[in-house]
């Protein structure tokens, strides 16, 4: 796991290219803080900061072939490199390193851009092909490792995150209204959208080219498919057989690594499953690592103590309390980048820092999961709503939402007449494949109300159900409807939030590398061919998973059902009914004027509500964290307004490893 900067192009000579590289580089110091690499040539300069997992040795990068031909730098890591290696090997290659990175370039001589498709791993990837004088720009097949760049001054620059480029390009630290309005809308920017004029993210499963006669072409290398197809398995059994297979498989491969690997614990069914396996596979004893809250609403640390003692593993429990979270939630912001609707990065990115003082470089956790095989409230509040609307005056049907939500203090369907209310809007909608996410988008939206009258003028002009229906492929119209509603989360939430803001971002912050098995593209390629009954059976979500962890886990984590991760929110930001100091300032009306984001008057009742502990539904807490957070991400990227102060933040230059 590293960070990586760079740019191609000839620019204007007017500064100095090494010492360019040295200040974006700089910005990413969390991201690889064991040893800094470039490489600067005519055209082209690459820049690394190294997290060392693999080859402590000999794996520095930026990493070239035998020839000097090609050059790389990656963040992230190649799962099946060994198997990768000896391939290349017998087609007569020769290897200088051990790493996983050398893999890339022999692939590219190979293979050309389809290299990428014999990848198995989590990765963004810069390529330099000198001979052709081209860059190649990559990014893993679900958005597991993030790429942004950004065209200026004659060159193509790209980085790990965007503060890498703002450091070259303080001119890029301007808010884009559009990333802003589709964060509050839908939890995060979409692809390649973000909170930066001029800056972009390179969208999952894309490839990005710049030829040397200044042509780009972006294109989709990978892609969630649901079509349907006959069923390959005689029984569900037999699928639940394969399916652990493949997760044990997929963990073989992520437990690759020359430093101590943990594994994340939540208590629920996903992390369990990862741990559980990892102790069948791994001789040495496990280590894991949990969250606990102060807050009984939120903690599981009953049923994460149960599965220490199932797994006899040696365990870690961070306790955090509201008051941690207000505190470290300035330095969340500056690691995400772009405005949160929840507190619940700030927990996971404490217990990164933890990870990392107990000694381990490497974690791997549940995530993917629940869009894999279905496992969100989200998919079976779907199929209810999609069974009521057959009856629409039915007084039955809508009772069946009364199963959901059981795990909330203030459940939307403790009212049963509020839960049709709310549950019913959006049933025009049906046949359309947004219509799962019309109730969450709904809700997020309301935040929209507190923008500024400029910005709400071009915030009436966001659709997100269009704007979303139109990204999906020509040929989801055929897809079951749980197949469309998965497309979806993947690329909203999953894509846009949980792998950034609540994943790398926060492990990152810590220098800790986060893996995924269930993200593993076998995998899910294997969940979207099955029938969707195997995955929600009645209102029981990930059923097949659930059946091929059958004798791994304790049956009182097997069958419970999903208790999402959650953490305090807007209590976080006030103790004894006082904002914390920071929050007085930043959400005070000459601050907020001055910014032009938001509507004062409005902030200010929000703010009111929620200091006198009235903000308890969805919508007034995810308005209040975003609007804070959005003004964090003012304060620390845009009003300062220039490099300096960004690339002052990180740990001097150390050595560098390589300069050409």
């Amino acid at each position: 796991m590293c960070g990586i900067a760079g740019f191609a192009g000839s620019g204007d000579g007017a500064v100095d290219d090494r010492a360019l590289l040295q200040g974006m580089i700089r910005t990413l110091h969390h991201r690889g803080p064991d040893g800094y690499g470039f490489h600067v040539a005519p055209g082209i300069g690459l820049a690394h900061a190294r997290l060392a997992i693999i080859d402590l040795a000999t794996g520095d990068q930026p990493i070239h072939n035998g020839r000097g031909s090609v050059w790389t730098v990656f963040n992230g890591e190649i799962f099946n490199f060994i198997e990768l290696r000896a391939e290349l090997e017998r087609a007569g290659y020769r290897f200088r390193t051990r790493s996983d990175t050398e893999v890339i370039v022999h692939l590219y001589d190979r293979h050309g851009d389809r290299f990428v498709e014999h990848l198995n791993g989590q990765f963004a990837i810069a390529l330099w092909d000198a001979d052709r004088r081209r860059l190649l720009l990559a990014r893993d097949r679900v958005g597991i490792r993030p790429l942004y760049h950004a065209t200026r001054r004659g060159r193509l620059w790209f980085g790990s995150e965007a503060k890498a480029l703002l450091a070259a390009l303080p001119e890029c630290a301007s808010l884009d209204p559009a990333g802003l309005v589709q964060t509050f809308a839908c939890w995060g920017p979409a692809d390649p959208q973000t909170l930066f004029r001029g800056i972009e993210s390179l969208p999952p499963g894309h490839l990005l080219t710049l030829e040397t006669d200044g042509r780009r072409t972006l294109r989709r290398w990978w892609d969630w498919d649901f079509a349907p197809g006959a069923n390959a398995h005689a029984s569900i059994d037999e699928a639940a057989e394969e399916l652990r297979a493949l997760l044990v498989d997929a963990i073989r491969l992520q437990l690759r690594a020359d430093v101590p690997v943990g594994a994340y614990l939540s208590g629920g069914l996903d992390s369990s499953a990862i741990a559980a396996l990892v102790r069948g596979y791994s001789n040495a004893r496990l280590r894991t690592f949990s969250i606990a809250f102060a807050e009984r609403e939120f903690d599981e640390r009953a049923e994460q103590l149960a599965m220490v003692r199932h797994l006899d593993a040696e365990h870690a429990t961070l306790t955090i309390d509201a008051s941690d979270i207000g505190l470290a939630f300035p330095d969340l912001v500056r690691h995400t980048e772009v405005p949160v609707l929840r507190t619940a990065p700030v927990p996971l990115m404490l217990l990164a820092r933890k990870v990392r003082e107990a000694g381990c470089k490497v974690v791997l956790s549940g995530e993917g999961a629940d869009e894999v095989f279905a496992g969100y409230d989200l998919f079976k509040e779907a199929k209810i709503r999609r069974f009521w609307a057959r009856q629409p005056a039915s007084a039955f049907r809508p009772l069946l939402l009364g199963r959901l939500y059981g795990y909330l203090e203030q459940s939307p369907v403790a009212n049963p007449a509020f839960a049709q209310a709310f549950f019913g809007q959006g049933m025009q909608h049906l046949g359309r494949p947004i219509f799962a996410h019309v109730p969450r988008w709904t809700t997020s939206q309301r935040a929209l109300a507190f923008l500024s009258a400029d910005l709400r003028a071009e915030a009436a002009g966001f659709d997100p159900l269009a704007f979303h229906e139109a990204r999906m492929p020509a040929s989801a119209a055929d897809w079951p409807p749980l197949g469309q509603d998965q497309y979806v989360e993947a690329k909203t939430l999953l894509a846009g939030y949980l792998l950034s803001s609540q994943g790398d971002r926060v492990a990152m912050a810590g220098s800790v590398e986060g893996r995924v098995p269930f993200l593993d593209h076998r995998l899910i390629e294997f969940a979207n061919r099955l029938p969707p009954s195997w995955k929600i059976r009645g209102l029981e979500e990930k059923h097949i998973l659930r059946r091929a962890l059958r004798g791994i886990l304790p049956e009182s984590i097997r069958l419970r059902t999903k208790q999402p991760y959650r953490a305090p929110d807007a209590q976080s930001f006030f103790a004894g009914g006082r904002p914390l100091d920071y929050v007085d300032e930043l959400v005070g009306e000459a601050r907020l004027r001055d910014a032009g984001y938001f509507d004062p008057a409005a902030v200010s009742r929000l703010v009111a509500k929620c200091r006198a502990g009235r903000a308890g539904g969805f919508a007034d807490n995810q308005a209040f964290v975003g609007i804070l957070s959005t003004m964090l991400l003012h304060d620390h990227f845009i009003r300062s307004r220039g490099s300096a102060r960004l690339a002052a933040a990180d740990a001097p230059i150390p050595g560098a490893l390589h300069v050409q």
